[in-house]
């Protein structure tokens, strides 16, 4: 009689590269975490994400699936464009498969985030949801109608792109006034560096906010303009229920409640949509990564992603 088959995920995001087997019954049977060496360059990004879904590999492994921000297609397997990686046209998911002789899926980072949270999270039952992921970066799933918006050119959800400040700051993908360039943990660290004081990263700022003066007028800054393109948002797509999740969520009420009130003041004549934080955290991209793979080794229900709800390609190893 055969063994179980059991998955591994991997996340890859701008500052950290996320990864788990998964068994059958969907329990996390060994973890990873690593800085991604995006410094280095493309070539050893793509390294890195091959070597840690190799260590995470174990017989009866029957798939892996991927997640990466950016531009992806699905279908080819590529990260088309990723500014906070340098990764321009990246056969990602063929490199891994080549690797391990295994089928691999390759996701949005957030559209797998968003397929989690309707799976396992917040998004359960509800039909029109926007999830928004504030990490290295900003980006947003979108569910209509209980499906998953991909988009035309599979570049739906570049929600860190909406413009909330004309000739505002300059944003890593050359425009200026993006949403990104104001609330994602770059962002803030890198604006926080400017005003002559040092900090690490995103949570060392949030923990001044009673203390330091600016680090408490750049975070108003950054949920102002988060609360405003969630403002544009809702206004278009009328949003049932908005999900807040990423590294930034660790705020807590100091992100949540003047993103409330910003946006229900921008929706005078409407009642705001709910907003919450996800229960999944920072790990949503990796468990939708795991829901991928795991419908792709035709794993039982428990685990399987919905079909309808997303239909990334799946890459075969040559």
């Amino acid at each position: 009689m055969s063994r179980p088959a059991n998955v591994v995920a991997v996340d890859l995001g701008g500052t950290t590269i996320k990864a788990a087997r998964f068994n059958p019954r969907g329990v996390a049977e060994e973890t990873l975490r690593l800085a991604t060496p995006s410094c280095e360059g493309p070539e050893a990004v793509v390294a890195a994400v091959v070597r840690t879904a190799t260590t995470l590999v174990r017989p009866g492994t029957a798939a892996v699936g991927l997640c990466a921000p950016g531009l992806i297609d699905t279908d080819a397997g590529v990260v088309r464009y990723a500014s906070n990686l340098g990764l321009r046209q990246t056969p990602l998911a063929a490199a891994v498969a080549d690797r391990l002789r295994l089928p691999v899926t390759l996701e949005h980072d957030v559209r797998a985030a968003c397929l989690a949270e309707q799976r396992l999270g917040l998004g359960i039952g509800v039909q029109d949801l926007l999830v928004v992921v504030l990490g290295t970066g900003v980006a947003a799933g979108l569910v209509i109608n209980g499906r998953i918006v991909r988009g035309a050119q599979g570049s739906a959800g570049e929600f860190g792109h909406i413009p909330v400040h004309a000739d505002g700051e300059l944003c890593a993908c050359g425009q200026h006034g993006c949403l990104e360039a104001y609330v994602s943990a770059s962002a803030l660290v890198r604006r926080y560096r400017r005003t002559g004081n040092t900090a690490q990263n995103a949570a060392e700022i949030t923990a001044r906010l009673d203390t330091e003066p600016h680090a408490a007028r750049l975070w108003a800054e950054g949920t102002d303009a988060l609360g405003r393109a969630l403002v544009t948002s809702t206004v278009l797509l009328d949003h049932q229920h908005i999900i807040l999740a990423g590294g930034m969520t660790a705020a807590g009420d100091a992100l949540t409640d003047p993103v409330r009130r910003t946006l229900q003041r921008g929706l005078t004549w409407r009642a705001a949509p709910s907003l919450d934080i996800s229960p999944l955290g920072a790990d949503a991209g990796l468990l939708g990564a795991a829901l991928l793979a795991a419908g792709a080794s035709q794993l039982p229900p428990a685990c399987n992603a919905r079909a309808e709800a997303t239909t990334p390609g799946q890459y075969m190893p040559r």
